[in-house]
């Protein structure tokens, strides 16, 4: 079963999806907080974690390994259901498997993000334990809006990770929601999706017909609202 996550920040967003049984648990980044209107990172995430019980992933901004290990240390202690993200690589692209590693030998719960690749997994993979919950989030939308095929890698990295039973491979950056069934057909553990998407994914079943006849109608609503005349 391919369990569904949230990607939002906004603390509304986040109290009415957290009552949905369909929503597993939420993944955010500095993005998303800024997005979100936060002035102070650490309170606004303290914020949300009074909203929500599930699982969540708060991501480090540092970009040197001391920093990161230093506020992923912090960020582990806000809560039982805190997940840490760390980037696989820096923003000069050196690999932070030091930091993964030490992180994980403290048996902090990891998200690592910003991953592409299957090579980039088996790296990932060599610096962790099999005891302490890892989440692998592989970029797939971003792979397809660079015309890459991101299928292969989740598939190679979920056969990488089958010796690891506390590892879960994470569909990231969702596009739309025929996503989710590609995620579902390759058994990948997680996928997250922005609140819109989730919404579509719940009406999920109608048929073509059903499906041409809402389209019309939409089109004909649209026509008569502008009066438009031939």
């Amino acid at each position: 079963m391919t369990k569904i996550y949230c990607d939002i920040a906004d603390k509304k967003l986040i109290k009415k999806f957290s009552k949905k049984k369909i929503v597993k648990g939420f993944t955010t980044n500095p993005s998303l907080i800024r997005k979100a209107g936060a002035k102070n990172y650490s309170l606004y995430c303290k914020e949300i974690l009074k909203l929500t019980n599930k699982p969540i992933s708060f991501e480090v901004f540092s970009d040197d390994e001391d920093g990161m290990f230093h506020q992923g240390s912090r960020i582990s202690k806000w809560g039982r259901n805190v997940f840490v993200k760390v980037p696989v690589f820096n923003s000069k692209g050196k690999f932070m498997g030091g930091v993964i590693q030490k992180l994980n030998e403290n048996n902090i719960k990891l998200n690592i993000t910003a991953v592409y690749s299957h090579v980039q997994t088996k790296m990932i993979l060599k610096k962790i334990n099999k005891k302490t919950n890892v989440i692998i989030s592989i970029f797939a939308g971003r792979m397809g809006d660079a015309g890459k095929d991101p299928v292969p890698e989740i598939y190679k990295s979920i056969k990488l990770a089958k010796k690891f039973t506390n590892v879960e491979i994470l569909w990231a950056s969702t596009r739309e929601p025929y996503n989710y069934l590609q995620a579902k057909s390759l058994k990948c553990h997680l996928i997250t999706t922005p609140p819109s998407i989730i919404e579509k994914i719940e009406k999920f079943g109608k048929t073509f017909n059903r499906l041409t006849k809402d389209t019309v109608k939409g089109f004909l609503s649209d026509s008569k609202k502008s009066n438009f005349k031939i």
